[in-house]
């Protein structure tokens, strides 16, 4: 089977946010795949639910052989390994991962939508992946990550912390 090109957003806004983003990678490594790239971190207000701290924001590249259930599930069971516990929607948590885009594929399954529905609305996601991947094309919009980031509306402050 040929490797998947896969982008994951990482995000962390409880306890020691830097380390939670780390480990959080080393065991995209260990259990997911290849990772060919990663963005800087960036540090951003939260979005939808805003009355908690700012997160520490990142996307990387990887190379996986997973289906895209196979990789929800890993995702899942990595956030879990960290100490996320799903409560509120947009609520504080150690480690967030989303799948962003898959092989340039469409998915749309029953508790998974590829590429992830919210992508193009949010700087914190946009900013990062436009850092790896300015000209990829959006499988569904069919805009480059630099063209959305253009007309993205989300003005929230986000900035660079490395």
């Amino acid at each position: 089977m040929k490797a998947k090109q896969v982008f994951i957003s990482l995000g962390s806004n409880m306890g020691d946010k830097l380390q939670f983003l780390k480990n959080a990678i080393e065991e995209i490594r260990i259990r997911l795949g290849k990772v060919v790239k990663e963005s800087k971190i960036y540090e951003a207000a939260a979005w939808g639910h805003t009355k908690q701290p700012n997160f520490f924001n990142q996307v990387i590249e990887i190379e996986t052989e997973l289906s895209p259930m196979q990789l929800l599930q890993g995702c899942l069971d990595i956030e879990k390994s960290l100490g996320r516990e799903r409560s509120i929607l947009w609520g504080e948590r150690t480690i967030d991962l989303d799948i962003l885009l898959y092989d340039g594929r469409s998915v749309q399954l029953e508790n998974l939508s590829i590429p992830h529905p919210y992508l193009h609305l949010r700087n914190f996601v946009l900013v990062p992946l436009c850092e790896i991947a300015p000209d990829l094309i959006h499988p569904t919009i069919e805009l480059s990550i630099r063209q959305l980031l253009e007309r993205c509306a989300d003005k929230l402050d986000i900035k660079a912390i490395d």
